[in-house]
C-alpha cells in the first residue's frame, strides 16, 4: 500500500524526498529510489521522472548497504532502451 500511494503522489508531480525517496545520479538524471520498508524486507522501487511519465526501472530487495552494480546496469540499459523507443 505505501507503495502505491507513494507512486501516486509522484504520478501528480509531487517532489518526494528522503525518507521515502533519494536521489540516484549514478544511473542517470531524474532517477531516484522509492524506499519502502516492510515487516520481512526492505524494497527499492527505481524510478526515473519524466514531463509525462514516472518510468520504473527496476524493484528488488535491497539486503545490503549499497546498490548491486548489476541493479545500476539494467536500470542503465532499460533508459538506454526506453528512451530510444520514445524517440
Amino acid at each position: 500500500m505505501e507503495a502505491g500511494y507513494l507512486l501516486r503522489r509522484l504520478q501528480q508531480s509531487e517532489k518526494i524526498g528522503m525518507p521515502h525517496s533519494r536521489p540516484m545520479p549514478n544511473i542517470g538524471r531524474r532517477c531516484h529510489e522509492l524506499r519502502i520498508v516492510d515487516k520481512a524486507a526492505t524494497w527499492r522501487i527505481v524510478y526515473r521522472t519524466d514531463p509525462d511519465a514516472v518510468v520504473i526501472l527496476e524493484v528488488f530487495s535491497k539486503k545490503t548497504r549499497t546498490t548491486p552494480k548489476r541493479i545500476i546496469d539494467v536500470c542503465q540499459q532499460r533508459i538506454k532502451f526506453y528512451d530510444d523507443e520514445s524517440n
